[in-house]
């Protein structure tokens, strides 16, 4: 495909509804889920197809990496572990105080081989009915489940700052917040990170600054300082987009999901869709983190 310039971006993968998202930095693999749909799929950067699994497994809306190579995807029933080269399968997790999970939605590394992670009410989505509430959590390379927060009405995009011990989750149709991280990487401080109702996806760039994506928001994504204020976004095609991650050798190629405007009320009110959804490849003028894979050891339980 060659090289792109900053601000242009390519369609590399199609699918009905895209969101969940992972680069994954060994086998230069771009891997994305399509929640309606079902299944994990996996491109190049040039949009060669890398394979897929789970594709009877609908909702899931968050990827990332472990250690091993294998593919963490989240969905109904908890968090499921795929390998593309061996094509082992288990699950990393799929109960919380001895009751199995009911759904959940994004993950990002906590820095120390686990996770957090926050629950959703799949079973609600999927009937196109007002969610529970769901909580955000933290798993660690043990597997021990730490409750980080319980009041949130719909978690989804999550983001870890160690550097400047800052924690952030969308909390979607009512705002964004950010809490301060203590030591032992428990949560302080809640408090509005954006003011919107439409936050999505998340990811940070390598200034601490946060990128958050928008199913109501035409054309770009919010970037914002670590206290809320306010930065140019970054443009994108026409759509709104799901969820955001860098890759590439710089950390300045940038992929993510898009959906037609209106897509994310017709999901929430059990309406079809028309029109595809998309995974671009672009170019940023300033470099993104690199998601951690997580060191869980798989094979311990599956």
């Amino acid at each position: 495909m060659g090289d792109l310039v900053v601000g242009e971006f390519r369609k590399i993968a199609e699918g009905v509804y895209l969101e969940g998202l992972s680069y994954d930095f060994k086998r230069d693999v771009v891997w994305y889920s399509d929640p309606l749909q079902g299944g994990v799929f996996g491109v190049t950067p040039d949009g060669i197809s890398r394979g897929s699994f789970n594709l009877d497994r609908r909702w899931t809306g968050g990827v990332m990496m472990n250690a091993d190579g294998s593919v963490l995807s989240t969905g109904p029933g908890g968090i499921m572990w795929n390998n593309p080269d061996t094509g082992e399968s288990g699950w990393l997790l799929q109960e919380i105080s001895g009751k199995p999970i009911n759904g959940v939605n994004e993950m990002w590394p906590d820095g120390t081989g686990g996770i957090f992670f926050g629950t959703n009410d799949i079973e609600m989505i999927a009937a196109a009915r007002d969610t529970r509430p769901t909580a955000v959590y933290r798993l660690t390379q043990d597997r021990d489940v730490i409750t980080l927060d319980d009041e949130l009405y719909f978690s989804n995009g999550l983001a870890y700052d160690a550097l400047r011990q800052r924690f952030y989750c969308n909390d979607t149709f009512r705002t964004s917040w950010a809490w301060d991280v203590r030591d032992n990487l428990t949560l302080a401080n809640k408090r509005v990170l954006l003011d919107r109702n439409d936050c999505d996806g998340m990811t940070l760039d390598v200034g601490g600054n946060v990128l958050i994506t928008g199913f109501r928001s035409y054309g770009l994504v919010r970037r914002v300082t670590p206290d809320g204020a306010e930065l140019p976004a970054l443009l994108t095609p026409p759509g709104a987009t799901t969820q955001i991650r860098f890759g590439g050798a710089d950390l300045c190629d940038v992929y993510i999901t898009m959906v037609p405007v209106g897509a994310g009320a017709s999901v929430k009110d059990g309406k079809p869709l028309v029109d595809p959804s998309y995974l671009y490849r672009g170019r940023s003028d300033f470099p993104g983190v690199a998601v951690a894979p997580a060191n869980f050891n798989l094979k311990q339980r599956s």
